[in-house]
């Protein structure tokens, strides 16, 4: 008998800690959570997984949301000793669909329409320059 209230208390102590592991891992914050309604417009990702890992970004968004915009690229992907930019653009004006590796990453046409660009170094330096071009 004492056998089965100690096994039936462990099983409720597992499953409790089992339910609050899920509820944490699905509530945790992310970009849909900001204000903003960003929209992810073009990705480019190199393919090299021995050395430096490239991200580049282009997110359009409603309205000058500084502070999300640095939390929008905090929540992206970052590799140790790799690269990541997040270029940021109005909804309603004209943004890349596509970007690209190199000094410039995306058509000059679209250079005037960028508000900011997000960048964590290989260093895990963050920047977030605003009106970049």
């Amino acid at each position: 008998m004492k056998g089965n209230k100690l096994r039936n208390g462990i099983v409720v102590i597992l499953l409790v800690l089992l339910v609050y592991i899920i509820y944490d891992a699905t509530m945790q914050p992310g970009p849909e959570d900001l204000k903003g309604e960003f929209i992810e417009v073009a990705f480019y990702r190199n393919e090299n997984n021995t050395g430096p890992v490239i991200r580049i970004y282009a997110v359009t968004l409603e309205g000058l949301l500084w502070e999300e915009m640095k939390q929008y690229g905090n929540y992206m992907p970052h590799t140790k000793y790799g690269n990541t930019k997040v270029y940021f653009f109005l909804k309603d004006k004209p943004a890349p669909d596509k970007v690209y590796p190199g000094n410039e990453n995306f058509d000059k046409q679209y250079m005037p329409y960028c508000l900011a660009v997000y960048e964590k170094d290989a260093m895990s330096g963050v920047s977030l320059r605003k009106n970049p071009f």
